[in-house]
């Protein structure tokens, strides 16, 4: 083959190679086109929405019957009252009344939320689909909103850059636009905080006053971070580089949601004056329901004191009798619970009782079980494991009954009242061994295990004790006059 026909084979080749190479662009043309562009979304499925606090509130509702405790709770709206939420582009929400219901609802047990409608209340009875026959009266009713919403408390930045040069390579080349290669990397942070407050408060619904010392302010902080990483390189010239840049904020919302059921289950739970700190891990003990405990078993005779402590010990699975006295069995039981309990002071230590009754709430499902035993020994008048039950006061006994009246709505039923004038005298409801001591001559046949002071309870039948019906007609004791700390834990009778 001579010279002159070598470049041309050469240009035949080249050409043959660049055939193949133009169809496959032409063929990926489609892809390549900026305007055919396309993105996948992922398909999520609906969940069920849980938090941290899910089994606190239904642990709540299971200890009100552990300890005895009801409520009717109404909510009010709750809304953000700091004005954020029409201002700050939507950070926070305007409205979190359905999450105090939920909140409120989860509890279950003896707990009865009553939602606040009056305009559909009302149009039920216009319509006449319903009226205010057996319509429950709420207790309490909660109020609160949203005080504080402190965006940037606190913003944090950082950088750190880091580039290498190298000398002058001398490249004599005019088509090589500089002569030096060099690296460049950066990162850089920047986070910030926020803090949401929210407040609670309780009303008495009959006075519409403020229940003392019922009220919970507790906040939250939400968190925003961004985070920033560059690398770069420049080769003779041209410049290549990466970058990536991630953000993170913590929802607002859902923040909000869990800060609604810390301060339900607290609020809740002081009022009742149940150990609810035992639901939460690293909870610190609430200062108003000890105190409250040791003052009410303070105020309690020595027979009672023990009655008491026999009770809580029966609770937590020792089978003996409680009968005011501080028997070779009530000795073995307290020494198996606190090793270092020293007999000679008796039960005179009200850090004692608190102990042993906030520890009732270590094992929920076990006690629970114990309080069902309670009740059907009292149902049925057991000899073998008599629990005492005597009455409060005449006097105290009408103060729960003028609360008790009234607490079911009956409009609408003028005859009921001429009914409820005529009916028999409610018995006393069972308030603990709080007054054992202070009636000694109750004939033999109607003492409980060993001193009594009133006939013991008719046998009645066995009822689920989450049962609302029969918990809303009892005797309403909570914050009167007629509280006494541990007669929560003794079965109180249901008013005839």
């Amino acid at each position: 083959m001579s010279a002159t026909q070598q470049p041309t084979v050469r240009r035949s080749r080249v050409l043959l190679l660049l055939i193949p190479l133009v169809a496959l662009v032409l063929t990926s043309c489609a892809k390549i086109d900026p305007r055919q562009v396309d993105v996948d979304l992922p398909v999520d499925m609906p969940e069920v929405k849980e938090t941290s606090f899910d089994k606190p509130l239904a642990d709540l509702g299971r200890m009100s019957q552990v300890y005895g405790k009801r409520a009717l709770i109404q909510g009010k709206d709750i809304t953000d009252l700091t004005g954020l939420s029409q201002y700050g582009f939507g950070e926070i929400p305007r409205d979190i009344t359905e999450m105090t219901k939920s909140a409120l609802n989860a509890i279950g047990g003896n707990v009865v939320y009553i939602p606040y409608n009056p305009v559909f209340i009302n149009n039920q009875v216009v319509t006449g689909y319903s009226n205010f026959q057996g319509k429950l009266i709420p207790d309490i009713v909660l109020s609160g909103g949203i005080t504080e919403f402190d965006r940037g408390l606190k913003t944090h930045s950082s950088n750190t850059d880091f580039g290498v040069t190298t000398r002058p390579f001398n490249v004599n080349e005019s088509w090589v636009p500089g002569d030096t290669i060099s690296v460049d990397w950066g990162y850089g942070d920047k986070d910030s905080v926020a803090r949401i407050t929210l407040d609670f408060n309780l009303l008495d619904f009959r006075t519409m006053s403020g229940v003392a010392r019922m009220q919970t302010v507790n906040s939250i902080n939400v968190y925003k971070a961004l985070a920033e990483k560059e690398l770069g390189f420049t080769i003779f010239g041209p410049s290549f580089g990466l970058k990536g840049t991630v953000k993170k904020v913590q929802g607002r919302h859902a923040a909000i949601r869990l800060l609604v059921q810390t301060s339900v289950l607290q609020i809740v739970g002081k009022y009742l004056y149940l150990p609810y700190w035992k639901l939460v891990p690293g909870m610190q003990p609430d200062a108003v329901v000890i105190e409250r405990i040791r003052q009410d078993y303070r105020a309690l005779s020595d027979q009672d004191k023990i009655a008491e402590i026999q009770t809580c010990l029966y609770l937590k699975g020792h089978n003996i009798s409680v009968d005011g006295r501080m028997n070779p069995q009530t000795r073995e039981a307290l020494s198996s619970f606190k090793p270092d309990w020293d007999p000679s002071r008796g039960v005179q230590d009200p850090e004692l009782y608190v102990e042993l009754w906030s520890s009732l709430a270590d094992n929920l499902e076990q006690t629970q079980h114990r309080r069902e035993l309670l009740a059907r020994h009292l149902a049925a008048d057991s000899p073998v494991e008599r629990v005492a039950a005597a009455p409060v006061k005449t006097k105290t006994a009408r103060k729960a009954d003028t609360k008790t009246d009234g607490k079911v709505a009956t409009k609408r039923q003028p005859a009921a009242a001429p009914a409820a004038k005529t009916a028999p005298a409610r018995k006393p409801a069972a308030a603990g061994p709080t007054e054992v001591a202070g009636h000694g001559t109750a004939p033999e046949h109607d003492r409980p295990a060993v001193a009594a002071t009133a006939p013991s309870p008719p046998p009645r039948p066995e009822t689920p004790p989450e049962d609302i019906a029969q918990v809303a007609r009892r005797p309403l004791t909570l914050g009167g006059a007629n509280f006494s700390a541990e007669a929560i834990i003794n079965e109180r009778r249901m008013a005839q």
